[in-house]
């Protein structure tokens, strides 16, 4: 599937179920390459690539408590420590809509990073968050890592 994102190499392969699977640098394995997967891939190697993200400061799909439920994020960078970016990778055939953006509201009551993603690999959304006045800005492009606070 055509995404609007750079195009970049990664190691694709046959898994051992037949089905294919991508190399994930970030969490150091092979994974079932879904629709969503490609996305994600092809999103987090444009932040390390284009946007000097670090590799390192990049964590995939990990637990959060969410009302006391245990939710996945698919992606969250660090800097400083502390969680800045909260992302959410969709297939290309989903449609960002207000359901993704709670989506990704939730998950961020329990993190209360500065900056949330949400991409499907042809629209990408970035929104700043003020949290004392509480005000929500989306921004024209995805900014830098240097330009994160």
């Amino acid at each position: 599937m055509e995404l609007k994102l750079p195009k970049y190499d990664f190691k694709i392969k046959k898994g051992s179920a037949g089905k294919d699977v991508i190399y994930d640098e970030f969490r150091k394995k092979y994974v079932v390459l879904t629709p969503e997967e490609w996305v994600r891939q092809n999103f987090l190697r444009f932040l390390k690539s284009e946007k000097n993200y670090p590799a390192s400061l990049m964590s995939v799909e990990r637990k959060v408590s969410v009302n006391n439920m245990i939710k996945r994020f698919d992606a969250v960078i660090y800097k400083n420590g502390k969680p800045v970016v909260l992302i959410e990778f969709k297939s290309p055939k989903v449609k960002i809509d207000q359901k993704v953006m709670d989506q990704i509201s939730r998950y961020n009551l329990s993190l209360n990073v500065k900056y949330l993603i949400v991409s499907n690999g042809i629209s990408h959304y970035c929104c700043s968050l003020e949290m004392e006045s509480q005000s929500i800005s989306f921004l024209k492009k995805i900014p830098s890592y240097d330009d994160i606070a």
